[in-house]
């Protein structure tokens, strides 16, 4: 398509041919790649084009015409790339994450699981796992060679028992990466009329949700994503919490209690002209998680009555504006408090913490073992749940060093 190859990983301009027609498609830049030092591990040829939806078409379909060429299937790319050994499946899943992050410190975990993080971590622990399941196979298997020491199931119990210990600190992070990950969950909850769907629109700065004058109007949930000092946050506005007598208002009033009491913060709204209402406390069933307390419309009140904020209440007003730059603030310290750390988390998905849970519970399970070779097998088990953690499960990795350390054989 270019009439030549070019020198591998250096860039060289040309025009790039139909091979069929002869007719010039474009002119730009190609690259090639010789494996296995490319992104795959495969041969790789690149070509920068101007990005017209015509120009693509027109190149794809010439590549179509070629022997042995079809379109990759979707992700195929990066398949290649894990088959080939170029990147584990904890980096697989870091790509995956920055392609879809919103918000900065998504951003940057994303990106770290994509270099390694956690990757080269695991890597490190399963290293060491397997010297410890080395010395008990060899214990069992080469007890009478000369070169193997009479006591190494002890040695390789303190390394288990070490590393179960740094497992276990890993994994207690609150799940801060899980979380960073899907975000922070804020509910807008409170009485009817309270002007929560007001709030929800000054707060996303659009017309998110339907405001009338009329109670029972929001009776489905509606969410907003915001981005808060980096942080990524799910805001939700929720049907007015009231005994309601029509099925439809019923439901959503249900689904408003449960999802308030999922949250991981609650703006408990009421109304600031109403005196009766501000007496009026949220559900115990809401109370899992932190509560503040939001009195709206002090618009309407007068000045004597628009007392400062004390902790845990903000006085605001979704019509004006009122109070909702130090609600924000406080919005963004407390998000950044919850998500935010100085260590980064390790662990980022639900796969991730299952993974490392059934490789600290094998070690458990192998410091309290009676007899090598149940010992043996615990700790066979828990270096498959670390190799499913990155996809590298391989028994000649311990039969090596086995081979290497005791130099059985020679």
């Amino acid at each position: 398509m270019v009439g030549r190859v070019p020198e591998p990983r250096r860039a060289a301009f040309g025009r790039v041919r139909d091979p069929a027609s002869g007719e010039a498609v474009d002119s730009g830049l190609v690259l090639w790649f010789p494996g296995p030092r490319s992104e795959t591990g495969e041969d790789m040829a690149e070509f920068q084009l101007h990005g017209g939806r015509a120009v693509i078409a027109a190149v794809l379909l010439a590549l179509g015409g070629l022997d042995g060429f079809r379109l990759a299937e979707p992700g195929e790319f990066t398949r290649r790339a894990f088959a080939n050994g170029r990147i584990d499946l904890t980096a697989v899943e870091g790509l995956g994450d920055l392609i879809y992050a919103e918000t900065e410190a998504q951003r940057r975990q994303a990106f770290r699981q994509l270099d390694g993080s956690l990757g080269r971590q695991a890597e490190i622990w399963r290293t060491r796992l397997i010297e410890a399941l080395a010395l008990v196979e060899a214990q069992i298997d080469f007890s009478d060679e000369a070169d193997v020491p009479e006591d190494l199931v002890g040695p390789a119990l303190a390394a288990a028992r070490k590393l179960r210990d740094e497992i276990a600190r890993a994994l207690a992070d609150d799940r801060r990466g899980e979380r960073l990950r899907d975000g922070l969950t804020v509910a807008i909850a409170g009485p009817p009329n309270a002007g929560k769907s007001s709030l929800l629109n000054r707060l996303a700065r659009r017309d998110a949700a339907i405001v009338t004058p009329y109670p029972g109007t929001t009776r489905d949930i509606i969410e907003v994503h915001l981005d808060l000092g980096g942080y990524p946050v799910t805001l939700i506005d929720t049907a007015g919490i009231r005994a309601a007598e029509d099925p439809v208002e019923r439901e959503g009033v249900r689904r408003a209690a449960a999802r308030a009491a999922a949250a991981d913060l609650v703006l408990w709204v009421t109304d600031a002209s109403q005196p009766g209402e501000a007496r009026y406390e949220p559900p115990a069933g809401l109370r899992a998680g932190p509560v503040w307390r939001l009195r709206n419309k002090v618009d309407l009140l007068d000045s004597d009555s628009q007392q400062p904020s004390a902790p845990g209440l903000h006085l605001v007003s979704a019509l004006t504006g009122s109070g909702l730059d130090q609600l924000l603030a406080a919005l963004t310290a407390f998000v950044q408090e919850t998500l935010g750390a100085a260590e980064p988390a390790l662990v980022t998905r639900q796969r991730h913490r299952e993974a490392l849970g059934q490789t600290a519970q094998a070690l458990d399970r192998a410091a309290e073992a009676n007899g090598e070779d149940i010992i043996a097998e615990e700790l066979r088990l828990a270096a498959r749940a670390l190799g499913r953690l990155t996809g590298r499960v391989d028994v000649e990795d311990i039969l090596d060093v086995i081979f290497r350390d005791f130099c059985i054989g020679k």
